[in-house]
């Protein structure tokens, strides 16, 4: 789609958004705003949801959707509407790809919210399995075919002889998933790259690269658990020689339930996170349609009440949000009032 033709697009999609805002058919179904995305951020949005409609009764409570950060953005880059969302949430930063696709279906101003930090966390039941980890051991325990060999480790014990003689369990995120990407990114690529001829590769061949690093195995050592978080909770709780992967948030949660396992001797905390110490540390993302801003009844308000709990002595800390650091929510604070867009040079 051509640049004229995107801005055409655009303008006709924000004229029907704001029509169907004002009169009837579509009316009662977009008088509330709608959010897609990440299973990490879902929690935080829903408690600055129910914030939002104490503190502004006059409007109506928002729908929030668990769809995993891949499929929320394929929804909200699909266009800008009535019949499209208005904000999605991200437990990665957007891809430029994704950006592209935003701009070529004429969503073409986007605002991005960086609003706190997580921690890709690796736990195990109260009293179940204990493991001080690497990264280099949670790949070679979980990639396809480890360093492009065959994938031989049946027990943690085969990937290093310190670790317990106990069948590999791992719980996780679907690949759909922004946890699922920050695992392949900060621990199995990492781990990888301790490999020099994996470094070597990634100059020659970067696509097979990708592949070796990132690829999880499929023989039932890694157990995708779909995009509800709990669940994974419950998976570990009932086997005490399991281990899952989650956010952070769902680690503090539950812990009278799960235990979280070191990761090259630093324990996944809030103080861990937000120092950047703990390797599964990462940022977590609000995306919203500039072109919504006036036409859906609350969300300019919505946006400002995220302002209000992401501190580090806010409401989103007590159940688990780790806050940005103080620079970096001063610069979001603007984002969230001023509404400056994206431009795309900053993505990957």
């Amino acid at each position: 789609m051509t640049k004229t033709k995107s801005l055409i697009f655009a303008a006709v999609s924000a004229a029907a958004l704001a029509a169907c805002g004002s009169n009837g058919g579509d009316s009662a179904s977009r008088d509330s705003i709608r959010a897609v995305g990440s299973s990490t951020v879902f929690p935080f949005a829903k408690a600055v949801s129910e914030a939002f409609v104490r503190s502004n009764p006059e409007f109506k409570s928002p729908i929030i959707e668990s769809t995993g950060t891949g499929g929320g953005m394929k929804l909200f880059c699909s266009g800008v509407g009535a019949d499209t969302p208005d904000m999605t949430n991200a437990s990665r930063r957007m891809k430029a790809s994704e950006f592209a696709d935003c701009q070529d279906n004429g969503v073409t101003d986007v605002i991005e919210l960086q609003v706190g930090l997580d921690g890709i966390a690796f736990a195990s039941a109260q009293g179940g399995i204990e493991m001080n980890l690497t990264p280099k051991q949670v790949y070679e325990a979980l990639a396809a075919s480890p360093y492009g060999g065959e994938q031989t480790n049946q027990t943690w014990s085969d990937v290093d002889p310190s670790l317990p003689d106990q069948p590999i369990l791992v719980y996780g995120p679907p690949s759909t998933s922004g946890t699922r990407d920050a695992l392949k990114e900060l621990v199995l690529e990492a781990g990888c790259e301790t490999n020099e001829d994996m470094e070597a590769l990634k100059e020659s061949d970067e696509d097979r690269y990708t592949q070796i690093c990132t690829e999880v195995r499929s023989d039932g050592a890694y157990v995708d658990q779909g995009e509800q978080d709990n669940l994974i909770v419950q998976k570990i709780e009932g086997n005490p020689n399991a281990v899952g992967v989650f956010g952070y948030s769902y680690l503090e949660e539950n812990a009278d339930k799960v235990q979280g396992l070191n990761m090259n001797g630093v324990a996944p905390t809030y103080q861990n996170i937000s120092s950047f110490e703990y390797p599964g540390a990462r940022p977590l993302y609000v995306y919203v349609k500039k072109a919504h801003l006036d036409a859906i009844p609350g969300l300019k308000e919505y946006l400002l009440q995220w302002t209000k709990m992401w501190s580090k002595d806010g409401d989103l800390a007590k159940i688990g949000l780790v806050a940005s650091p103080d620079d970096v929510m001063a610069a979001n604070l603007k984002a969230a009032t001023e509404f400056t867009t994206l431009d795309g040079a900053q993505l990957k």
